[in-house]
């Protein structure tokens, strides 16, 4: 019988991590890094893999304390394995993967925490798929986890150790917490205190619902767990403060974690149920499922609360305090992200199989979410046969050409087709009452990712970084003297990413060109890599079509070097920029550079 148990369960994470495979890893380092954080996080990372520098985060000449190291580590190794020039040609693969294993490994912890403790009314084999997959194809998640930031590695440290302590709490046996505490050490580690915060509300939450609340607190044991924590997550925040002392603390500790909270930073402002919003989006097309799953949580939450029941059936109720946690800390924050819910969507998959296991087939509910579930599906499908409506309201201006390559690509036919198809299955199922239908169409968006979201992948790729690449590659061919580089107008970092070069980045304002010219004579930045001559008598610039329309710019004598897209390399002598910037000044014009946060481009 355990043998037969011990079968079921590798067969069962198999599966999964087939499935994780297929969402997550495959085609993951055949397109350039996408603009404007990923090359920050990658540059930083390659860095510390060339410099020997693991201690301190930098990018293009300047700290970059915007998150802890572990993202950085773990991205630089990666960069650090040989050959990784060859397999690894666009540098995305390295930068991506840890984003990549930390969805897959949390992936493969839900199902095998819903294998290994089946829920009242659970079907052991196919709810950890469903609970999965219902994770892995959240829209975000299949977005951030092939994005080369920290996010998808926090959901997943954060996501493991929660699943973690609630084993432990569910479990009979006298086995360790330790690993737990561990992985809540890397998610510290990984974005900061907010871990910490998020894993107490919610533990919190759960054992305020349960009858023998303290013998639950007493197997996670907090004391030794916080020293564990501790021991993997603050030497780097006590050796980073050591070395670089208060630009440190007013950085990472004053603007990056207390600035975003409690003011707007960025321009991130959004309504106090901006939340609920992503929330829908987040499990698309699935959403009216999850509701049904909170909806039978909070009913088992109450009951919880007034008799004992079996911690081994309240992982839903754990998974409804999860959410809840998530949505009112972030909703409370001033700043606000849809990628701040990444860290709420493992709890919703989780109650969209709760939904799953508690529906009983034919009964009232079924019939309602099924058919509302259906006409979400048949919305998107009409969407795409009208997108000729709205097509044309796309106006991205750094790729001008994107609707009509959208639509000579074929995209646009597939998604018709997919839908379309999707919306079809759905009925059919629906008609003849399947039992799985929620796994078929799972499988069928499983299937729909490299027929789908592989071209889409390869038409942004091309459309909007690879004029990036081929310029990058003409300065390191013309340049001469080791000139510096600047850019002007649209700011890509993954410029600096992929040409290896100090770039400075100024608006296309007639402010941005004085700053420009003072920048150039006193801003002085230098890295590993590269060390521009700044006295040398000329410089490059790359100016995007839009700014080169500008007077102040185009009355400026330059030479032409080369055209990609909509992005112009031009030779500029320094002369000439400062005449230019000395008759601004003496028509009431001012620089302000030194006024920007010392992060900012």
């Amino acid at each position: 019988m355990i043998l037969v148990k011990t079968k079921k369960r590798l067969i069962t994470l198999l599966i999964v991590l087939v499935s994780g495979i297929i969402i997550f890893i495959l085609g993951l380092g055949t397109t350039g890094l996408v603009d404007e954080t990923p090359p920050l996080f990658a540059a930083a990372a390659r860095a510390m893999s060339e410099s020997g520098d693991w201690l301190t985060p930098k990018v293009n000449g300047i700290f970059r304390f915007d998150k802890p190291p572990l993202i950085y580590w773990l991205m630089g190794f990666f960069y650090s394995l040989p050959k990784n020039e060859i397999w690894d040609s666009f540098g995305t693969l390295s930068a991506r993967l840890p984003s990549a294993l930390g969805s897959l490994f949390l992936m493969l912890m839900i199902g095998d925490t819903l294998f290994c403790w089946p829920q009242k009314g659970d079907r052991q084999f196919l709810t950890p798929i469903i609970a999965s997959l219902g994770f892995a194809l959240s829209p975000l998640i299949i977005i951030w986890s092939r994005t080369a930031v920290s996010d998808a590695l926090l959901t997943g440290t954060l996501g493991i150790s929660l699943l973690l302590f609630w084993r432990r709490m569910a479990s009979d046996n006298n086995d360790q917490c330790t690993s737990a505490w561990v992985f809540l050490g890397l998610a510290i580690l990984t974005k900061g205190p907010v871990a910490f915060v998020l894993v107490t509300m919610t533990i919190t939450s759960f054992l305020f619902s349960q009858k023998d609340w303290k013998s639950l607190l007493s197997k996670i044991n907090p004391k030794k767990g916080f020293l564990i924590t501790s021991l993997i997550s603050f030497p780097w925040y006590i050796l980073e403060l050591i070395k670089e002392g208060k630009p440190f603390w007013e950085n990472f500790f004053g603007y990056h974690n207390f600035q975003r909270y409690t003011s707007v930073v960025n321009n991130h402002a959004e309504p106090f149920w901006f939340f609920l919003y992503i929330m829908i989006l987040a499990s698309l097309p699935f959403t009216p499922f999850l509701y049904h799953g909170i909806f039978t949580a909070f009913k088992d939450f109450l009951k919880s609360s007034k008799e004992t029941c079996d911690v081994a059936e309240t992982l839903y109720t754990y998974s409804l305090c999860w959410l809840t946690s998530v949505l009112i800390f972030f909703s409370i924050s001033s700043t606000k992200l849809p990628s701040y819910w990444l860290p709420a969507i493992p709890a919703a998959a989780i109650l969209i199989s709760n939904s799953f296991i508690n529906l009983k087939k034919l009964s009232r509910s079924y019939l309602y979410l099924w058919t509302f579930n259906i006409l979400i599906l048949f919305g998107i499908s009409v969407a795409f046969f009208f997108s000729n409506i709205w097509l044309s309201s796309i106006n991205d201006p750094e790729m001008p050409n994107l609707v009509s390559e959208l639509i000579s690509s074929g995209i646009i036919f597939r998604a018709k087709l997919f839908f379309s198809s999707f919306t079809l299955l759905a009925i059919i199922l629906f008609y003849f009452k399947s039992k799985n239908i929620l796994l078929y169409l799972q499988i069928l968006l499983l299937i729909g990712q490299s027929f789908l979201m592989s071209p889409i992948r390869k038409l942004a790729d091309t459309s909007r970084q690879l004029p990036l690449r081929n310029i990058s590659k003409l300065i390191l061919d013309i340049r001469e003297g080791q000139e510096t580089l600047a850019m002007i107008g649209i700011r890509k970092p993954s410029l600096h990413y992929y040409s290896r070069q100090i770039v400075f980045y100024e608006s296309n304002t007639k402010e941005g060109l004085i700053n420009l010219s003072d920048r150039l004579k006193n801003d002085r930045r230098e890295n590993y890599e590269d060390q521009p001559d700044y006295e040398y008598k000329s410089f490059l610039v790359v100016i995007d079509e839009y700014s080169s329309r500008q007077i102040h710019w185009s009355n400026i004598n330059h030479q032409e070097l080369g055209q990609f897209g909509i992005y112009n390399l031009w030779r500029i002598q320094k002369s000439d920029l400062n005449k230019y910037s000395e008759l601004l000044v003496n028509s009431g014009y001012k620089s302000n550079w030194r006024k920007r946060k010392v992060e900012k481009f």
